[in-house]
């Protein structure tokens, strides 16, 4: 029986129970509550705390990170859950509001590949290797190309045309569907968004991309998660954990705390590293909204989930370098919406070779494929064992295409799926990438509604993936503090 498989029915009920008060030296009073403590959460804290702000970050999980975490098993195996991949921005972002030392481990991913029945290649994914492949590969005019591209490079947020990405792709590469799988499966992967998403939620984030290539955290999550507590520390944030908030209190339209392991903690602001639904409908509670603002948000539509394999390789074996992240699919044409299909054909490997964590000899290898809740959720208990045996069983074999013998030299084989995701992170079915675009607005607007509540979780596609999640946290604490230095003025 899996970890999460014995406590879903239970939900949180089912947790060890405590044998400390995770809350013992919490104050009775702060400026700003973060409540989650993913990037997005994290980067907040930090900034408003630099800006003299008292501020605490409340995390139900044991560790810190939201889904930038990791796990360890017996054997010696360190699994990060999402160190996949992200654009060279995150050094800037990690320079700017972490410190230097965490911009200088951010490095470039040496290879990326692509396998299947339409075309088999390898790039280091940035503008000028992709405009070669475009050109030379799929023999795309080098004209059309650019053109592409300087739209991608127009595109904002604030301005959604209503054109979705596969209109954008069929206006500017009629027929080609070995094209659209180039340009939209890797992103899909890193966001969820398919075919029909609204053409700003690929435009943005491919172009970040296109930037310089595909980066990564050289040390690992664990590593990252405690550097980034070290300078919280230092910049004065006070960090709990094994902390369930059960409610947000909200007193004549303003924020004035929150109730936690059942008890309360006064404050000016809190900000929600939480699923956006969750922030509405179960820790503040529609009736501190607008009906209107309550039901655009009830309408709002979560985004898709996830599966994960995770494999160790026995102390002392090796592979060799193979390349850092592979697309793979024996499916013969793309179509976005079949790669959450639950006996999917498509996956990602990604590869952690002991360069990852230097002074390591281990190799770990995670697949990820996109999924859905609705076919994980109603499953019996047997069931729901023999197919997360089933995608374990699949995932090895369609490694040992590209990894031939490795079946012998894995020690740990474990999967999650997305009950795993809502059992650990507390999302509305896992979705492990928040909301659909539609939910941005919402998210955004939180504020006009409740004063001193706002939102720096996945939403709107756009704001997931580790560049996004860190930048909206600073998004978020810039309000968060402007805020606050209006209440000090009331006052003064």
């Amino acid at each position: 029986m899996t970890r999460e498989q014995k406590y879903y029915k239970g939900s949180l009920d089912g947790k060890a129970p405590l044998t400390h008060d995770p809350l013992k030296d919490v104050r009775a009073r702060y400026d700003a509550i973060v409540i989650g403590s993913g990037l997005g959460g994290l980067t907040a804290a930090n900034i408003l705390a630099r800006c003299g702000h008292k501020v605490a970050v409340l995390e139900q999980h044991y560790n810190y990170g939201g889904l930038a975490t990791w796990f360890k098993r017996r054997g010696g195996h360190i699994f990060d859950v999402s160190l996949h991949g992200f654009p060279a921005g995150m050094k800037k972002t990690c320079r700017r509001y972490w410190n230097e030392a965490i911009a200088a481990r951010i490095e470039r991913l040496d290879s990326i590949r692509f396998d299947n029945p339409q075309f088999r290649l390898e790039t280091i994914f940035t503008r000028d290797d992709f405009t070669r492949l475009l050109v030379e590969h799929f023999r795309i005019e080098r004209a059309r190309v650019e053109t592409f591209y300087s739209e991608l490079a127009r595109m904002d947020f604030f301005s959604d045309s209503g054109e979705t990405a596969g209109e954008l792709f069929e206006r500017h590469f009629p027929g080609r569907n070995d094209v659209h799988r180039l340009l939209m499966e890797p992103i899909t992967y890193a966001n969820g968004s398919t075919l029909s998403d609204p053409a700003i939620s690929y435009g943005i984030v491919f172009s970040n991309f296109m930037s310089s290539g595909v980066y990564t955290f050289g040390g690992g999550t664990d590593w990252l998660i405690g550097e980034m507590k070290k300078e919280l520390a230092r910049s004065g944030v006070e960090l709990f954990n094994r902390v369930e908030v059960e409610g947000i209190l909200v007193e004549n339209g303003q924020t004035r705390g929150v109730v936690a392991n059942g008890r309360e903690i006064a404050c000016e602001t809190v900000i929600s590293n939480a699923s956006l639904k969750s922030t509405v409908e179960r820790l503040v509670g529609e009736s501190h909204f607008s009906s209107a603002f309550a039901a655009g948000v009830k309408a709002v539509r979560l985004n898709n989930s996830s599966t994960q394999v995770y494999m160790g390789l026995a102390e002392g074996e090796s592979i060799p370098f193979l390349t850092d992240l592979l697309f793979t699919s024996t499916r013969e044409r793309f179509d976005s919406p079949s790669l959450c299909d639950l006996h999917g054909e498509s996956r990602t490997f990604s590869f952690y070779y002991p360069k990852t964590r230097p002074g390591s000899t281990r190799t770990t290898i995670v697949s990820s494929m996109n999924a859905h809740w609705r076919d994980w959720a109603g499953m019996d208990e047997a069931s729901y064992l023999a197919n997360k045996a089933r995608l374990e069983a699949d995932t090895v074999t369609a490694l040992e295409r590209h990894v031939p013998g490795i079946r012998a030299k894995l020690t740990h084989i474990e999967a999650a799926t997305p009950r795993t995701f809502e059992f650990y992170t507390q999302s509305p079915q896992g979705a492990s990438f928040g909301t659909k675009f539609e939910g941005l607005r919402y998210s955004m607007e939180l504020s006009k509604e409740v004063q001193g509540l706002y939102h720096a979780g996945s939403v709107g596609i756009i704001m997931s993936g580790w560049l996004g999640a860190a930048n909206y946290g600073v998004i978020t604490a810039s309000k968060a503090d402007g805020f606050l230095r209006s209440l000090e003025k009331v006052r003064s």
